[in-house]
């Protein structure tokens, strides 16, 4: 894949310093807070508009492949001939340029309006798209109860935007005996979680080779996303919707929600979850 990244000085930083006006104990006075930036990027195929998300501006080629292939516009990164980032006043357009046999499915998968903030299924024109069953997931991947709680653990200790700003989600992938091999953040779950799966294959690490760690809430097409990325094992550290459960069951995937401290509840396939060490 040829990278242009077009107009590349002078990029929006993904955190700015903001003034405010602070309370303390009862008091007024004046204060500076280190909040998330928020942009707009479009994401368009062959000259044609596809979507448009409200993102961090950062890791924006992660984001343009990991976007395509959760979405099934690509098989591989390799899939993608050319991308160019183009950042101007109004926000960061991604145009990738792919061959003409892996516009088929593009086409029938097209969005049809922007999505805000996190919202990873705004805009799709076919309400059986939205629910559409997740990607089958195997393998003989196993963590023992330890490995999720330092999972946990490593994920906060790596949000070095949210550390400053308290305001941006994060997805990881932590494989054994390795720890947290990447991290990705967003002021979006869905984006987050996009630009890890992009991150991944352009490092071409496979998904079943690891955990998928996130500190949102779980949604379907968190699910649905991860099980593309053929990672059998996602952690959060919110609750899971039923919907979620249901999609991960049935695809075989093991859902852990409400991972905190030492405690974590296993809401689908608890086999994976070992409490002996294991081999993988």
């Amino acid at each position: 894949m040829t990278f242009l990244d077009i107009e590349a000085l002078g990029l929006p930083a993904p955190v700015t310093r903001n003034a405010c006006v602070v309370s303390r104990a009862g008091r007024l006075a004046p204060g500076e807070r280190t909040i998330p930036e928020e942009t707009a990027v479009a994401f368009t195929y062959n000259g044609h508009s596809h979507a448009v998300m409200m993102a961090t501006p950062c890791d924006l080629e992660d984001f343009a492949v990991g976007l395509s292939l959760t979405e099934g516009v690509i098989a591989v990164s390799e899939d993608i001939a050319e991308l160019e980032i183009v950042h101007g006043e109004l926000g960061a357009e991604l145009r990738m340029w792919i061959a003409k046999d892996r516009m088929t499915p593009y086409a029938a998968r097209r969005r049809a309006s922007a999505g805000p903030t996190g919202c990873g299924l705004c805009g799709i024109e076919s309400l059986a798209e939205a629910a559409r069953p997740a990607q089958p997931v195997g393998g003989p991947l196993q963590v023992t109860p330890e490995a999720i709680v330092a999972a946990i653990a490593q994920l906060s200790a790596k949000q070095i935007l949210n550390r400053e700003s308290r305001a941006l989600h994060a997805a990881a992938f932590w494989q054994p005996r390795k720890g947290i091999v990447a991290i990705r953040e967003d002021v979006g779950r869905h984006n987050a979680l996009d630009k890890l799966v992009g991150a991944l294959a352009l490092s071409a690490i496979g998904g079943a080779t690891g955990v998928v760690v996130m500190t949102s809430r779980v949604s379907v097409e968190l699910v649905q996303k991860t099980a593309a990325l053929g990672a059998p094992i996602l952690i959060a550290v919110s609750a899971p919707t039923a919907l979620a459960v249901r999609a991960a069951k049935a695809c075989g995937m093991t859902l852990v929600g409400i991972a905190r401290d030492r405690d974590f509840e296993i809401f689908t396939h608890a086999e994976r979850v070992r409490p002996q060490t294991v081999r993988n």
